[in-house]
């Protein structure tokens, strides 16, 4: 089934984001639903992807369980027979698309891990040869594999885009300690998972962290290395100094770059061939990172 808005929870709304509606249950939980919205360019489009929603979830799933090794998570389980409250009656539509977690105290910064240089790490490097402050090789092309991942991380806004800073500034801002916890934990995880992903010939070309601290601790919250928040690349057509085939949403993106749209609301209405290219984008990346077939 498809699912677009979670009214049917009766419970306190805690944030509803463009793909996300998170519930609080109780003082210390919270519900996590993965809808099959999908936005571009920061507008949300009516048209919805099947399976969406719980692709994202497991690929998540996956990875918070693959580096707990590195850094412990807020997953309290996503089994919705285990849900309180009622939850587990509304199996159908939750089953496989959420996830209750702990709530933990959110870090104001977005965790941004570069290996390749795209998007607009690219545009940056191209203006100031350099990346949230940090020098980089000159003549480097478009998807070009980095020396070794940068941290560069954002601010976190509450609307629009988000804005890249320098890691002092993060330092000035939560503290030297936390900061700097956070790039060697974000860096490890990337460089953990993008050797695997390596291995199953996907490339994880940047990435984006959300951290939070639970009972003094550092953990891994939100998603994790999904093609939401990640760039995912073919391997086998990988070419610097062009686009790469992606698993991600930049397929949609570059089927609306080919449009009269002033990336604006209303999002345009999308054909059904973008929708089914999308669904199996993002279907792919599920199997091959996880070794699973996925089973709606």
């Amino acid at each position: 089934m498809l699912l677009r808005n979670t009214d049917f929870i009766n419970l306190p709304v805690f944030v509803k984001g463009k793909v996300r509606d998170v519930y609080e249950v109780g003082e210390d939980m919270l519900l996590m639903v993965v809808t099959d919205r999908i936005s571009a360019f920061d507008v949300v489009f009516d048209d919805l992807i099947p399976n969406k929603g719980k692709v994202l979830n497991g690929i998540s799933e996956f990875w918070f369980d693959f580096c707990k090794d590195i850094i412990g998570n807020h997953v309290v389980t996503t089994d919705v027979s285990e849900y309180p409250l009622g939850l587990s009656k509304f199996k159908e539509e939750l089953q496989g698309r959420s996830m209750l977690v702990r709530k933990a105290k959110m870090i104001e910064a977005e965790c941004i891990v570069r290996g390749y240089l795209e998007g607009s790490g690219l545009k940056d490097y191209k203006e100031t040869g350099t990346i949230s402050g940090i020098k980089l090789p000159q003549g480097l092309k478009q998807a070009d594999k980095l020396p070794q991942p940068i941290f560069t991380p954002s601010t976190k806004a509450k609307e629009g885009h988000d804005m890249n800073v320098s890691f002092e500034y993060v330092k000035e801002t939560i503290g030297e300690e936390l900061a700097s916890e956070l790039k060697e934990k974000s860096i490890a995880i990337y460089n953990k998972a993008s050797e695997y992903a390596l291995s199953k010939g996907i490339i994880i070309a940047d990435t984006k962290f959300e951290f939070g601290l639970l009972d003094g601790k550092l953990v891994i919250a939100d998603e994790m290395l999904t093609p939401d928040s990640s760039r995912f690349w073919e391997l086998a057509d990988y070419e610097p100094g062009r686009a790469q085939k992606s698993f991600d949403k930049q397929y949609l993106r570059e089927y609306l770059e080919t449009l009269d749209w002033n990336k604006e609301p209303p999002a345009p209405k999308l054909p059904e061939e973008v929708i089914r290219k999308t669904e199996a984008k993002y279907i792919e990346a599920y199997e091959r990172l996880t070794g699973k077939k996925f089973n709606p």
